[in-house]
């Protein structure tokens, strides 16, 4: 335990500070996302072209690779959740129905097919099959944010729940600690988008 202790300590004292930055506004984003505030979108572009860059060094390509669809993906987030309807009403959290879920499960299901064939193919990945799930994840998880989907939640919570020790193992540790925050904030997240879902059907 003390070894585990010290080398998390000496971790820490590694962290860069363009890491911190990037746990920040990452922090800061999934806070807005939560609240279901435009903001989500600018801050997370600040964190996600950091964690291009830290990917790439940390050898994690499809995080890398997410991280870049996630920039596009905010991109059209921020568009979409800027725009009002006809009675000037922003597009409304709303949920999969049955088979919109099983478009999804075959998306991540093809999606994690594709990324480990290329993972273990074409770059020097150490964990293939562990950083293509999350990432297929994660690419479906952003899609139904973008779009309002509850559901995206789910995936989040999942997601980051298994990246946590990834971090970690890669030397990453503020990076995994920021995870656990992520963690926290998407069950938080579910649970407040659930509760305006519920209001909105009732009324």
């Amino acid at each position: 335990m003390t070894g585990i202790l010290h080398q998390l300590y000496s971790n820490i004292l590694d962290t860069t500070w363009i890491e911190v930055v990037a746990v920040i506004f990452g922090i800061l984003s999934v806070w807005f996302a939560r609240k279901e505030n435009i903001w989500v979108y600018p801050t997370g572009i600040v964190n996600v072209l950091i964690y291009v860059y830290l990917c790439l060094t940390a050898g994690l390509y499809a995080d890398m690779a997410i991280n870049a669809f996630y920039f596009v993906m905010s991109v059209f987030g921020w568009y979409n959740w800027s725009r009002r309807d006809e009675k000037q009403h922003h597009v409304p959290i709303s949920s999969l129905n049955l088979l919109q879920w099983t478009f999804y499960m075959l998306l991540i299901i093809s999606s994690f097919g594709i990324i480990y064939f290329v993972l273990s193919h074409y770059t020097n990945s150490t964990v293939p099959i562990f950083d293509s799930f999350t990432t297929s994840l994660f690419l479906a998880g952003m899609w139904l944010m973008a779009i309002k989907k509850i559901e995206n939640w789910i995936l989040w919570i999942l997601g980051d729940f298994l990246v946590i020790p990834l971090f970690a193992m890669k030397g990453l540790v503020f990076t995994s600690i920021q995870y656990i925050v992520f963690l926290v904030l998407a069950v938080m997240g579910y649970i407040e988008w659930r509760k305006r879902l519920l209001a909105k059907e009732i009324v």
